[in-house]
Order: C-alpha cells, then structure tokens, then sequence
C-alpha cells in the first residue's frame, strides 16, 4: 500500500453491513487522527451512506455495484482495495474485488471464514479465525472486533510509514476541540521546554504540533 500511496494512490475498503461500517468507520478517522486528506483513505458500503445506519435491501447481493461505486473514484493501478467480509462469501465485495483484479488493481482481503472464495480474489488475503460466535450468526461480534483490530493495524502502519507521525506522536492531529488542543500544547512543551502558553500560542498559530515544532527550530 505504502509504495503505491506515495505515487499518489489511494486505499479503498469495500464491505456490506457490518464489515461496510467498521471500514467506514476506520476510514473516517484517518483525517482526524492522522491530518490526512480524506480522500486518502477511503471507505464503501454497499448500499452506500444510507446503509451505515440502516440495512439497505439486497445491496449486498449485487455482483455489479461495488465496481461502479469504485468507479466514481476514478480508481486506478496505483490504488489499493481491501474487502472486507466475515463470511467471505459476499457478492458485493468478491466481484468488487474480482473486477479490481482484472483492471490490475491491488487486492487484499479481511475474512474470517477460512476457505472463503474472497480469499481466492485478494493478492494479500488476511484469514482471522475467530471460531464460532456467541450469537449465532452475528459477525459484527467476534469476526467484527477482528476486523477492526486489523484494519487499525493496516491504516495505522501505513500513515506511520507515511511520515504522518513523529515518533509516536499525533503531530499532524486536527485540532477539532478543547481536549486536542490542551494534547497538542503539552506535546510542543515536552518536545521544545516552552511554557504552557507559548506553546499553546504556536500551536494555534501554525495550526499542527508539526506546525508548531518547525517554527520553533526554525526560530
């Protein structure tokens, strides 16, 4: 995924109900956490906005829709797609990532169903084997919190290996409220020896703790 973003691609999940949601959900944090564009990753339910709240009738059966919803993309060689479905037997994601595959797009998968025919249709496929759920059939459980740990694990490597981070700091964090920016300023006063208020004042101004750190050693 790395070498690919960096010649300007981009990372795409594709998922139906649960698996949809956590992709969105994972996907949407990346502009907060990270100050990335969002467009940088991105997330598709099948079904589309609507279906992150509500069930979309027989959205995950089509065998055609995940390609055109990747199409409004403009998708292209240098993205990446990674399906995301707990049975690995959706129709929605195993064509989606059919047709990527044969547009030369990279694949990869998060199943937790081994054997499943999505694993057939990712370049890196990804098996966690969860066992049975507690709720019979109730895969945003066990198979869910899988999921999401993995996809924290990929989107998360991959902004660090980005450069979106310094050391294991937030600095390019969107300073959306109060909590975020007291963070921030007391990040700028552990890297830089500031007083509170100083920092908080170049953190403001610049707008990132990177922001702020680089006006600080540039003097």
């Amino acid at each position: 995924i790395v070498p690919k973003m960096q010649e300007g691609g981009r990372l795409f999940y594709i998922g139906a109900g649960t698996s949809g949601r956590l992709g969105v959900v994972d996907a949407s944090e990346i502009p907060p956490t990270f100050g990335a564009p969002p467009e940088w990753v991105v997330g598709i339910i099948a079904g589309g906005d609507r279906a992150i709240r509500n069930p979309v009738e027989n959205a995950e059966d089509s065998e055609t829709q995940a390609w055109s919803d990747l199409k409004i993309w403009q998708i292209d060689s240098r993205d990446t797609v990674i399906g995301i479905a707990a049975s690995g037997t959706t129709p929605y994601v195993v064509h989606g990532l059919r047709k990527c595959q044969e547009q030369g797009i990279a694949t990869g998968c998060i199943t937790c169903n081994p054997g499943a025919p999505l694993l057939a249709e990712a370049d890196f496929p990804i098996l966690a084997v969860v066992g049975p759920e507690f709720l019979t059939g109730s895969s945003r459980m066990k198979a869910g919190t899988a999921q999401k740990l993995i996809l924290n694990m990929i989107s998360t490597s991959v902004m660090i290996q980005l450069g979106r981070v310094l050391d294991n700091k937030m600095v390019d964090m969107q300073l959306s409220n109060h909590k975020l920016v007291d963070r921030g300023a007391k990040m700028v006063v552990q890297a830089t020896g500031l007083e509170y208020e100083a920092a908080k004042y170049l953190l403001l101004r610049f707008g990132s703790v990177r922001g702020a750190l680089q006006a600080f050693g540039g003097g």
